[in-house]
């Protein structure tokens, strides 16, 4: 199926590992040119050289979404280098784990900065552009923590529902003007986050056993989802916050 984006100019944050990768390698693979933003120089450059294979342009952008001024100048440089922003990807890495009561309020600080006000800040910076164009499309990556509470994930609970409110709000106010964006809640992904949050191997694959599906699931499942939903392909999509998690969830809409 023709996606329709073939050189569109994707941004990607978190794009050197895991989902984030994931969706620029799939990105690339529909024939967009894609620039990748994240935290580790090594990975960033690991990175690049397998988003090379695809033969489109790739450009990497070393940043922190936790930096309040890293949005701007992300969004800033792919402009400048690959071209003007059609889709972005805001994926950032998920918050520390713990109970309410096990956190501080610098913990708080962290993972607004990171997972709320960091995906907030990448809307505002494109979004003018896009509205300007008449196209556009916007996917956030949350977690299924932003359908349902999930023990032991007190500040994804709470930020990924927030990111998912912004989603909804911007869904509607931006919708006349050609622009898309959807939200992406994935489940047990095979991700270092995933180890990180179970604990150990045998946890893992334990969750992937009582999964409905048997398994836990691949960044590039993920990853083709968010390409689906920057695509021409999705274009009466708006506003959904899409579960990606083989029927783990219970809950209803």
């Amino acid at each position: 199926m023709d996606l329709g984006i073939s050189g569109k100019v994707a941004l990607v944050t978190g794009g050197s590992a895991g989902i984030g990768l994931a969706a620029a390698k799939s990105l690339a693979r529909e024939g967009c040119d894609v620039c990748i933003a994240a935290r580790d120089p090594e990975k960033l450059a690991d990175a690049v050289v397998e988003l090379q294979e695809f033969g489109k342009v790739v450009h990497a952008v070393l940043a922190d979404v936790e930096d309040p001024a890293a949005a701007r100048r992300v969004v800033e440089e792919t402009r400048d280098v690959v071209g003007p922003v059609d889709i972005l990807v805001a994926n950032a890495g998920g918050p520390p784990p713990g109970r309410f009561d096990e956190l501080g309020l610098a913990d708080w600080d962290v993972a607004v900065q990171r997972n709320l006000l960091g995906t907030v800040r990448l809307i505002h910076a494109v979004l003018p552009e896009m509205r300007s164009r008449g196209w556009g499309r916007i996917v956030t990556i949350t977690s299924r923590s932003a359908r349902e509470a999930l023990d032991g994930l007190a500040l994804s609970n709470a930020t990924r529902s927030a990111v998912a409110g912004v989603v909804r709000t911007v869904a509607r106010e931006a919708a006349r003007d050609g622009v898309r964006i959807n939200n992406v809640m994935p489940g047990s992904i095979a991700t270092e986050r995933l180890l990180q949050t179970a604990g150990s191997e045998e946890e893992v694959r334990r969750r992937g056993e009582a999964s409905p599906a048997g398994r836990v699931g691949s960044p590039e499942e993920v990853g083709d989802v968010v390409a689906f939903l920057a695509s021409e392909r999705a274009s009466f999509v708006n506003g959904v916050s899409m579960l990606v998690d083989g029927g783990e969830s219970r809950v209803i809409a």
